[in-house]
């Protein structure tokens, strides 16, 4: 029985819940607080998942942006390697060409000389036998010495007169056509050392062409080919309007000696407006104008793309005389500026300093006069202003006041404007996209 009403007992303690006590609340209450700093440590590290997982997304664009970058400059460079290659299988075609009218004239002079030959064994054969009949008429003249002249006899004289005059051209004859072949055996061994030297140069192009047509393009200082006697280049131009007047009507690359200054390259340009020697070219900002003292003095860049001159090339133009300053400028909406100064360039000693004169333009922003300015780079301050104009605004100028004028600035669209290619003193300034910049060359003299 009382086991019984044990069994009861237990059974119904586990049937229906008992209130928790004051410690169970408590625990639980705890264990209901740990789990929230768990959910807040987990928020976090998710958090900081996130932005590491998008530094690394936009880390990965960085790096495909460059990638495609190269991948364009490669598409350039390939593109001007296949212009070039195709150029030179042009040159190549030309010279064959030249090479097969060689021969064939080189034929032809062999036949002629072969003929003039067989022409020549005819005469001798034919001066043999007249020689036979002159000398038959000397023998019959002896005889006739002894007795009056009968009609026969006076016919035979007058015949042997007419031989005797023949016999002097034949002579005469002979001495011109072996003068001739003379001449054709020269002009036969001439030919024959131009082949040869066609030949040599034709394999020389092949190895170094490339090498050579793309230091053609590049400003490299002076060229290398001129002695210290200038006897190699005294007979080149001294200006492009020395080689327009020496018979060249086309634009492009030409070698000059100003005077007193080694021999360089010149873009020169010959079109309806007049002779130019271009100066400088910008026009998609491929290269970098921010460069030293020194750069801006030798020239920089490349005739085919961008490029500065030099001032010391300008310098050696300049002061020839006989020829105005061009300015021709294009703005971002496609329209074309035009100014043209008389100008005065000093030397070096001065740092290049300008003095410039309007004398017509096609712009609303032209500058009437601009007078002693001197040249300026991040490196080398021209003194004029307490501070470094190209240094603040990047480029080598003449400055006047800071962001006033530069054409060797950035070419960008954006602002800051006056960091990049400005042109519009006073008036507030204009963004350019491309600029260049001209010595136009005079038949008159005119001085500013």
């Amino acid at each position: 029985m009382k086991l019984l009403v044990l069994l009861l007992l237990l059974a119904s303690s586990h049937s229906f819940p008992t209130e928790p006590t004051f410690a169970e609340q408590q625990t639980e209450s705890r264990l209901r607080f740990a789990a929230l700093d768990d959910v807040r440590l987990l928020a976090n590290g998710l958090l900081q998942l996130g932005h590491s997982l998008r530094d690394f997304v936009q880390n990965t664009k960085n790096q495909i942006n460059a990638i495609f970058q190269k991948l364009n400059i490669f598409d350039k460079s390939f593109y001007q390697l296949s212009v070039l290659a195709s150029e030179i299988k042009e040159e190549e075609e030309e010279l064959k060409k030249t090479t097969v009218i060689l021969k064939t004239n080189n034929e032809e002079i062999k036949s002629l000389s072969l003929e003039i030959n067989s022409k020549v064994e005819d005469i001798i054969k034919e001066r043999n036998h007249l020689r036979s009949q002159v000398g038959s008429l000397e023998e019959k003249l002896s005889g006739l010495s002894q007795s009056l002249f009968s009609a026969e006899q006076i016919v035979e004289i007058s015949t042997l007169k007419i031989i005797l005059t023949q016999e002097k051209s034949i002579t005469d004859l002979l001495k011109a056509v072996s003068e001739q072949s003379e001449q054709l055996n020269n002009q036969r061994t001439k030919i024959k050392g131009l082949e040869n030297k066609l030949n040599s140069a034709h394999i020389q192009e092949t190895d170094e062409n490339l090498d050579r047509r793309h230091q053609s393009n590049s400003i490299s200082g002076y060229l290398p080919y001129f002695t210290s006697d200038g006897s190699f280049s005294s007979d080149l131009p001294e200006d492009c309007g020395d080689v327009f007047s020496r018979g060249q009507k086309s634009s492009g690359l030409y070698a000059i000696k100003p005077h007193e200054s080694q021999p360089f390259l010149v873009n020169c340009e010959f079109t309806e407006e007049g002779v130019f020697t271009v100066i400088q070219r910008r026009h998609d900002g491929s290269v970098d104008f921010d460069q030293s003292w020194e750069k801006y003095e030798d020239g920089f860049g490349d005739f085919s793309s961008e490029f500065w001159l030099g001032l010391k090339k300008i310098y050696a133009v300049a002061r020839k005389g006989h020829s105005l300053l061009h300015f021709q400028i294009e703005d971002w909406r496609r329209e074309m500026h035009f100014m043209l100064y008389q100008y005065i360039l000093e030397d070096a000693a001065s740092n290049y300093t300008i003095h410039v004169k309007l004398q017509s333009a096609e712009s609303s922003s032209a500058v009437d006069e601009h007078t002693g300015f001197r040249f300026s780079t991040k490196d080398h301050n021209d003194g004029n202003h307490d501070s470094n104009c190209a240094q603040d605004y990047t480029g080598g100028w003449w400055f006047s006041i800071c962001g006033d004028i530069n054409l060797n600035g950035k070419c960008i669209q954006s602002r800051p404007r006056k960091k990049g290619v400005h042109w519009k003193p006073g008036r507030g300034t204009a963004s350019f996209k491309a600029s260049k910049i001209s010595i136009s060359h005079l038949t008159k003299p005119q001085t500013p």
